[in-house]
């Protein structure tokens, strides 16, 4: 099946010069988005982790189904002030602004093995983030699996600088 087709691309969002990839297309199919996730469940099962994490929040979506299958944990990093208990915290910058991403405190145990999944990696920030993260909690990123990777943009160029395995499931130009 070509994901491909089931991507739309919205141009100038959320701001002038952005290419927004549009996954709500793809996950609003149930054939496309039933083979979007047994594609990354199939890249999952080849990696060792102890948990698998998302970005929030359309990461979510692909995660908890990884979580579900694998019945593995599933650790939740989301937006600012989102989070009730004691969290960790990184800020970062976007592409069109800047952000914080925070996890529980009582999320990680040391050394484990963290499985990153995320709809999307542009210029890397978010996911270096969630690296971030990760690594102050204790644990270890096993790796990150991405539906998309905007291949002209730096982003899994500057993880795999940083030493981290990433996947993607198709790509597109940045711009």
């Amino acid at each position: 099946m070509d994901l491909k087709k089931y991507i739309r691309s919205i141009p100038d969002y959320p701001k002038k010069g952005i290419l927004f990839r549009d996954i709500t297309t793809l996950i609003k199919n149930p054939e496309a988005f039933k083979f979007a996730n047994d594609k990354i469940i199939e890249i999952a099962k080849k990696i060792d982790f102890d948990k698998v994490s998302a970005i929030e929040s359309r990461g979510f979506v692909f995660a908890s189904t990884v979580s579900y299958i694998l019945n593995k944990p599933f650790i939740l990093l989301r937006k600012k002030d989102k989070l009730p208990a004691e969290t960790h915290s990184v800020d970062f910058k976007l592409e069109y602004g800047e952000a914080t991403i925070e996890v529980h405190k009582d999320s990680i145990a040391k050394d484990e093995k963290i499985l990153v999944i995320d709809d999307l990696i542009a210029t890397g920030g978010t996911a270096e983030a969630a690296a971030k993260l990760i690594e102050i909690s204790g644990g270890k990123v096993a790796g990150f699996i991405f539906v998309i990777n905007l291949f002209d943009l730096p982003g899994s160029k500057l993880l795999s600088e940083k030493g981290y395995k990433t996947s993607s499931l198709i790509e597109f130009p940045g711009h």
